[in-house]
């Protein structure tokens, strides 16, 4: 890849303020030891979901090595979908990378699980699902689970079927579905420890809702889920309303509600968290739908896409001062693209957007963020068949084993240099820094008043399917294992930033007072 000589990006002195300031100086003045408190996230805050659809078994979205061009995903029987077999979730090489990952939530919902009937019997489940309902969760698929769930050191977070077989002769919504699984989890010594009720309530068309559902049914719903949540699983939390399709442009075709009205609706809901949605484009399997909401790879690193979720927050930031004052704010789903991701999803060149992503939102105010999904589809973390880490991955697990819960304030993103500060994890007064360079062919310099662990990300294209740590490929070791992550020393003062990659800087000498009590 092409090096350019350095242009003159940068930042000066910075006068007592944490934040860098821009000045003549060719390199990006960094004071570790000056970088304010702003906020503190949750410790689990990187989290990630495995949908229903992989637990039951069910139609998600085809990787795009074997996608027939211009099928729509509308039609069940189109090439775009994939007929998927349940995800062994006891296999031990995928419990010993998730668990790498942890501690963290899971997020079993998506789609699948509005129609989801649970069969809660130890005899043969039904061949087909009920009258109502899509598919069918068996009590063996759920206690895969909760085992999957203790192995990994992850938190449950799930949500229950809405469709018209959980009704009665009103339309009303019935807790008997619900109220079994909660009882079966109990039964198996496990614990769900958060519930949004309804996956996407501002599709409730395409979630399989009752035809007319609205806003009423919606209140009507959430008040009898709540008493239910309320005496059959004391101290879960109710997290919701886990909208989609809002705050940047999205086809109306399919979102038909909107969360101001659907939290407006009385009796309005009662939240311990505020959860919501967000994919900055949709991929070209939704490419029907209008290419204006799609994006290309030429622009998956420009400040124009990466700043959509700073858009999309600021829009359900509001919704959650007017009707969750005071709560977290979770993104219950996001990736790099809703319908299963773009084709470059699975490749480095996502890497800049996931981690900017983290970096954005643990600044601006979100506690928790699941990435949609682990295992699954071109947007997984990890590739289902083979079970190989994705460059995603890699990234998830530096940002895992470095960043801390104290967020340290080095300035919003400017230019083509992110810089993301946290205290560095188990470590008393160290700092862990981020440092994103977008550009494609100029590098920077980044200057430290103190010593460093560097650890950088690159690959030989940002098309690449596999990750280089400091040079070197990282890969599972031939006994199965994760490699040593292992840094390279940086000496106190300027640190080249080669364009088109990622550098974690590990410095536990910095002797920030913010992280004085370690993280």
């Amino acid at each position: 890849m092409i090096r350019k000589t350095l242009a003159a990006l940068v930042l000066g002195a910075v006068a007592q303020v944490s934040a860098p300031a821009f000045a003549k100086d060719t390199a990006l003045d960094l004071h570790p030891e000056r970088l304010a408190r702003i906020r503190t996230v949750d410790e689990r805050f990187q989290s990630y979901n495995v949908e229903m659809a992989e637990v039951i078994g069910g139609d998600f979205w085809k990787s795009y090595s074997s996608v027939t061009p211009g099928a729509s995903p509308l039609d069940p029987a189109g090439s775009v979908w994939e007929a998927l077999p349940p995800l062994d979730l006891s296999s031990p090489r995928l419990r010993m990378l998730a668990a790498a990952l942890g501690p963290a939530w899971v997020r079993v919902s998506g789609t699948w699980a509005n129609t989801a009937y649970f069969s809660d019997t130890d005899a043969a489940p039904p061949a087909k699902a009920p009258p109502g309902f899509k598919g069918v969760l068996t009590r063996a698929q759920w206690s895969g689970v909760i085992d999957f769930a203790k192995a990994a050191d992850a938190k449950i977070l799930t949500s229950f079927a809405v469709s018209p077989g959980v009704r009665d002769a009103g339309g009303a919504w019935t807790t008997g579905q619900a109220r079994a699984l909660l009882d079966y989890t109990r039964s198996r010594g496990g614990r769900i420890d958060a519930l949004e009720f309804f996956n996407e309530p501002t599709m409730p068309g395409v979630g399989g809702a009752p035809k007319g559902y609205n806003a009423a049914t919606y209140a009507a719903d959430s008040a009898a889920f709540q008493t239910l949540v309320r005496s059959a699983a004391p101290g879960a939390l109710i997290v919701g309303p886990s909208s989609a399709g809002e705050g940047v442009p999205s086809p109306t075709l399919l979102r038909t509600l909107n969360s101001e009205d659907l939290l407006s609706a009385e009796p309005r809901q009662t939240l311990d968290a505020f959860s919501y949605h967000f994919y900055g484009a949709l991929s070209h399997r939704c490419a029907f739908l209008g290419a204006a909401y799609g994006t290309s790879p030429d622009d998956a690193l420009s400040e124009a896409f990466l700043a959509r979720t700073d858009t999309a927050f600021d829009f359900y930031r509001a919704l959650q001062t007017k009707f969750a004052p005071g709560k977290p704010i979770w993104v219950t789903e996001t990736a790099q693209a809703a319908c299963g991701g773009d084709r470059w999803a699975s490749s480095f060149r996502d890497s800049f957007r996931y981690l900017d992503q983290m970096g954005r939102l643990a600044r601006r105010g979100a506690d928790v963020i699941f990435h949609n999904t682990l295992v699954t589809s071109d947007y997984g973390l990890i590739d289902r068949k083979t079970l190989t880490p994705r460059p995603n991955y890699w990234a998830a697990l530096l940002w895992r084993r470095l960043m801390g819960t104290v967020v340290l304030d080095t300035g919003a993103p400017a230019g083509e240099v992110h810089i993301y500060a946290q205290c560095l994890r188990g470590s008393a007064g160290g700092v862990a820094l981020l440092a994103i360079n977008t550009a494609k062919a100029k590098p920077a310099r980044l200057r430290l008043t103190t010593r460093a662990e560097l650890y950088r990300l690159s690959a030989p294209d940002l098309s690449s399917d596999t990750v280089e740590l400091n040079g070197a490929a990282l890969a599972i070791t031939p006994d199965g294992q994760l490699p040593a992550l292992l840094p390279r020393g940086a000496p106190k003062g300027a640190v080249t930033l080669p364009p088109a990659t990622i550098t974690f800087l590990a410095l536990p000498t910095a002797g920030n007072p913010a992280c004085a009590a370690g993280t």
